[in-house]
This record gives C-alpha cells, structure tokens and sequence, in this order.
C-alpha cells in the first residue's frame, strides 16, 4: 500500500479592475482620435510626417507608416486613406 495522499483544495483568487471610459486623464484628453477625418492640414513643423501622427491615439489605428509630402505637397495615407496637405 502506497503513502497516503490527503485531499487539497485550490484557490483561485481573480481581481477583477473594471475602468470608467468617461474618466480620462489630462494626458489622454489632449490626444486626438486618429484617423477620425479624412483630410489633414500639416506644417512643415509637422515633418517628417506620419500617420497616425504624433497627438493622436496609437492603441486603436493602424500600424505607423511615413508618408513622403516633402516634394509634391500631398500625400495619402496607405492604410486608412487620410489625405494629408502640406501648408507651406
């Protein structure tokens, strides 16, 4: 006869964090929802240029790509079709 096992229990123990969407931080209330025109207006401030650009959302847009305005003073966006013009 082998050693006798006693019986055990086992406990899970979940911490459940619920977060209020109406809460933002002062951070995130100065980001802007990418993607959410369709045209944008840059400055050369704003080069190198990028969608989504710098201030705007991440965790909810696509992948970030560079966009080439500097010769022609337009450029699309591959991903999510935003046309971007460049104010000289």
């Amino acid at each position: 006869m082998g050693p006798r096992r006693t019986p055990f229990r086992v406990i899970i123990r979940l911490n459940v964090v619920s977060i209020d969407p109406t809460m933002e931080t002062q951070e995130q209330t100065k980001l802007v929802q990418p993607n959410a025109q369709n045209q944008y207006t840059v400055t050369v401030a704003d080069l190198p240029l990028s969608c989504p650009m710098p201030g705007m959302h991440l965790w909810n847009s696509h992948p970030k790509v560079f966009l080439p305005i500097e010769k022609t003073g337009w450029a699309k966006c591959p991903y999510c079709s935003a046309e971007y013009t460049l104010s000289r």
